[in-house]
């Protein structure tokens, strides 16, 4: 015990600098987050600034576009993980077969997560769904449809397949590794015995995946709640507020209206949301990794 205590104590200086800048780094940003929530601040009118107390909370909880955005939120990160988490499941069954060329196939499986968003967005709107000029108008007009203008009539669609576009690789990658971890013999022992291939993926394979895909789904709905640059470069939130997210809805309050007490009391809701959201999930995946869960 001594000896612990001993060894903590020579490190605690080496240790001690890195912990004090982690936590002012966190600490700091947060703690003028909360202060600017409590003022009355418009950078259009700076002469006005003072005490609002819950003021901006409660003007943001009233507005409707909250509401909205919040719906918007839980439909996006939604419909983004049933399709990577189904899609990264086909996709890791289907890369774990042997087949010429598996290794090329693989690297440009995963290239898509490596494009940065407004990247992705721009591509997706300029040569995938462009009505005119995209790829999906060349297609439809080949077969003799009307081209569709994908942000215009199916705007939260466009976005989730884009954002899903660049996630599959993600649960792909984890789901891969977690089926080649599986036993070739608990397998084979399973064909020997009559188990078809879709008896192997049901029975075997995607029970042997429920702890990766509790993970895929943790890791994804943290990141997503923070969705941003494939709205901004694709839709700006529009029509209307139909592709409005809680990120982006603080984004224009701060920016656009220059309300900082209102973005600020949005940044607060949308870390206190987060952190729940985050609690929750990490208790199920902490259930899912017992021993004998």
């Amino acid at each position: 015990m001594s000896q612990t205590l001993d060894s903590s104590r020579r490190t605690l200086p080496l240790v001690a600098p890195s912990v004090v800048v982690l936590f002012l780094w966190m600490i700091v940003p947060l703690a003028m987050t909360i202060y600017f929530s409590l003022l009355r601040y418009n950078l259009l009118d700076p002469g006005s600034r003072g005490f609002a107390g819950i003021d901006n909370f409660v003007f943001l909880l009233t507005d409707p576009a909250f509401v909205t955005s919040i719906w918007n939120t839980v439909v996006l990160v939604g419909s983004v993980l049933i399709l990577t988490v189904v899609g990264g499941t086909l996709m890791a069954v289907l890369f774990d077969q042997e087949f010429p060329g598996r290794g090329v196939a693989r690297v440009l499986a995963i290239a898509p997560f490596f494009v940065m968003p407004t990247v992705a967005a721009l591509v997706w709107k300029n040569l995938m769904m462009h009505p005119v000029n995209g790829l999906f108008a060349w297609l439809l007009s080949s077969i003799g449809l009307e081209p569709i203008d994908w942000f215009t009539h199916y705007p939260m669609l466009s976005v989730i397949l884009i954002v899903a576009w660049q996630w599959i690789p993600f649960a792909f990658l984890i789901l891969l590794t977690a089926i080649q971890s599986l036993d070739p013999e608990q397998k084979e022992a399973a064909r020997l015995d009559g188990a078809s291939g879709l008896e192997l993926f049901r029975f075997i394979i995607l029970p042997h995946l429920k702890r990766a895909i509790s993970v895929v789904v943790m890791i994804e709905t943290i990141f997503l709640l923070s969705v941003f640059a494939e709205i901004r470069i694709t839709t700006s939130g529009g029509p209307g507020t139909d592709t409005t997210n809680l990120t982006y809805l603080v984004f224009q309050f701060g920016l656009q209206q220059f309300d900082i007490g209102s973005a600020s009391a949005g940044g607060i809701v949308a870390v206190v949301l987060a952190n729940v959201v985050a609690f929750f999930l990490v208790r199920s995946v902490a259930r899912e990794l017992k021993p004998g869960a």
